[in-house]
C-alpha cells in the first residue's frame, strides 16, 4: 500500500510530492529528497509532523494512511530551557497587579463612569456647602472674639471699650513689618529715580537753550556788521556818484 507524501519546504525551495510505500521510514524519506534536489543540505534540516519532529525510525504507517504532510525546516539550535516556568512567573507579577480604575469604562448609556463620579462628588459638595458657610463664619466670629479678649473689650458690651485701654502694647507683626519696609523702600527708590531723570532731562534742556542763544546771538551779530558797513559805505558812494555827475557837465 502506498503513500501520499506533501513535503513543505521553505524558499527558494518548492513544495515536493511523493509516492512512497506506507512501511517507508523518515530517514528513508530523506534520501528520497536527496534523489529529488540534489544541492539540498539535509543534515541541516528536519522533518517534523503536525508540529512535532520525527525520529529516523518512525514510518509513514504510523503518521496517518493514504496521504501525510511533513515539514521540512531548518534546524535550529535550542536554548536551555525554562522559558514556559519564566512564562508562569511574570503572568504572576502581572496578575499580583491588577488594578481597580474602571474610571475609563462606560454605563449602558454610554457615559463615562468618571463622568459619573464627578458629578456625584458634585452634587455632594454643594449639599454641603451651608454647613461649611455656617462653619466658616463661626471661625470668623472666634477668631473675633478672641481678639477682643486679647484687646480687654467684653464681647457682652462692646461699647464700654477695653477695660486696659492706656496700656502700652507691643505689635510684633514681623510679616506686615517686612512688608512696610518693603514699600518703603519701593517708594523711595522710585521717586529717586523720577528725580535723576528730572535732573537729566533739564540738563539736556539747559543746553540746548544755551546752544539755540549762541546762534541766535551770533546771526545778531552778523547782522549788525552788515548793517554798519553798509552805514558806513553809503556816504562815499553818494559822493563818487556826484563827482562823477560833475565831471560829466
Amino acid at each position: 500500500m502506498s503513500t501520499n507524501v506533501l513535503i513543505s519546504t521553505f524558499a527558494p525551495f518548492s513544495n515536493i510530492s511523493l509516492s512512497v510505500p506506507s512501511d517507508t521510514r523518515v530517514d528513508q524519506v530523506s534520501a528520497l529528497l536527496a534523489e529529488r534536489v540534489p544541492g539540498l543540505p539535509l543534515h541541516q534540516l528536519r522533518l517534523s509532523h503536525a508540529s512535532r519532529l520525527l525520529d529516523s525510525e518512525t514510518t509513514l504507517a504510523s503518521l496517518g494512511s493514504g496521504h501525510v504532510s511533513l515539514r521540512l525546516a531548518p534546524a535550529v539550535l535550542g536554548g536551555k530551557g525554562g522559558f514556559g516556568s519564566q512564562l508562569r512567573a511574570a503572568g504572576g507579577r502581572m496578575s499580583s497587579r491588577k488594578t481597580d480604575n474602571t474610571d475609563s469604562c462606560r454605563d449602558l448609556s454610554g457615559r463615562r463612569l468618571s463622568t459619573l463620579k464627578e458629578a456625584k462628588k458634585l452634587a455632594e459638595y454643594m449639599e454641603g456647602e451651608p454647613e461649611r458657610k455656617k462653619a466658616a463664619a463661626e471661625a470668623r466670629k472666634a477668631k473675633l472674639e478672641a481678639l477682643e479678649r486679647q484687646l480687654g473689650i467684653d464681647p457682652a458690651n462692646p461699647e464700654a471699650g477695653p477695660s486696659n485701654a492706656g496700656q502700652k502694647r507691643r505689635f510684633d507683626d514681623t510679616k506686615f513689618l517686612a512688608e512696610t519696609e518693603e514699600l518703603k523702600e519701593g517708594v523711595r527708590d522710585a521717586v529717586a529715580a523720577g528725580l535723576l531723570k528730572k535732573r537729566k532731562k533739564a540738563k539736556t534742556e539747559a543746553a540746548s537753550t544755551s546752544e539755540s542763544s549762541t546762534s541766535v546771538a551770533k546771526t545778531a551779530a552778523a547782522v549788525t556788521t552788515a548793517v554798519v558797513e553798509s552805514a558806513a559805505t553809503a556816504p562815499v558812494a553818494l559822493a563818487a556818484s556826484i563827482a562823477v555827475g560833475v565831471a560829466s557837465a
